[in-house]
């Protein structure tokens, strides 16, 4: 005699799902910081990208104007928020692909671990190695290039860091679109590209076309600027600078959230 275990249909029943949490948990999220930071330190190269390449791109610029101090000092400020941003974002977008086309962002999702766990967490040991690279550059800007800026070297931080923190941001959001690295490569020209041109390191904003000004109105990378300049500028902490870095802080935190709702399991 044999027994029918088969639900039978129409009676409201359905099969059991694991609930996924509705909140970012900070155990979950810290589990998976240290996860991201532990395999990142099995990939030197990649440390070495974050950490390095800002501190080499600033040498560099510093010797190629070695006749002319002041180009230097004029852009170099701009630059050590802008070099950052870059190398994170490259760093980010292809190690976010990588966890899910290897299958490990799929397996993650399967557990009670929500997709706002996962993106906070990324952010955050991203975040750790972006304070890292920011503090390294800056510090080798000031005391060993000789970059002169009127404020505090504290700021100069602090608008390094939120770059560094919003190209990680923009890394985490661009994955969601790519299918492999190259593809991931590819978003640099579409998504930093055209705000690297339209940030005001070659020309102040004001004397772009009218149109290419209210663009670069809308970009973060252009507050990003902005704010280093105040820095550069002024010995206080003005309204401006103020203002630029809540504008990155928030963009950062605003393509954060898209990345959470975009985030997919797998690479179709």
């Amino acid at each position: 005699m044999t027994t029918n275990t088969t639900t039978p249909t129409g009676t409201g029943t359905t099969p059991s799902t694991t609930p996924k949490p509705s909140a970012i948990n900070f155990a979950r999220t810290t589990a998976t910081a240290t996860r991201v930071l532990r395999q990142l330190r099995h990939d030197p190269r990649s440390i070495a990208l974050m950490i390095l390449i800002p501190c080499v791109m600033l040498l560099l610029l510093r010797y190629v104007f070695d006749g002319s101090p002041r180009t230097f000092d004029s852009i170099g400020a701009a630059l050590l928020g802008i070099f950052p941003l870059i190398t994170m974002f490259l760093v980010t977008s292809i190690a976010t692909l990588r966890e899910r086309t290897s299958g490990t962002l799929e397996r993650l999702l399967a557990m009670p671990l929500g997709k706002a766990d996962l993106i906070a967490g990324y952010a955050l040991a991203f975040g750790v190695l972006a304070i890292v690279q920011s503090a390294l550059a800056t510090g080798l800007a000031l005391w060993f290039l000789g970059l002169d800026v009127t404020g505090s070297a504290w700021l100069l931080l602090l608008v390094a860091l939120l770059d560094a923190l919003l190209g990680t941001a923009l890394g985490l959001f661009v994955s969601a679109f790519a299918s492999s690295e190259y593809q991931a490569v590819q978003f640099m020209p579409a998504v930093i590209f055209p705000q690297l041109l339209l940030c005001g390191l070659f020309t102040p904003r004001p004397d772009m076309h009218p149109v290419l000004e209210g663009i670069s109105n809308v970009l973060p990378m252009s507050y990003a600027v902005d704010g280093m300049n105040e820095v550069l500028k002024h010995t206080d902490v003005t309204a401006n600078f103020i203002r630029d870095a809540l504008i990155v802080a928030a963009c950062a935190l605003m393509v954060l959230a898209l990345g959470a709702a975009t985030l997919r399991r797998r690479t179709a």
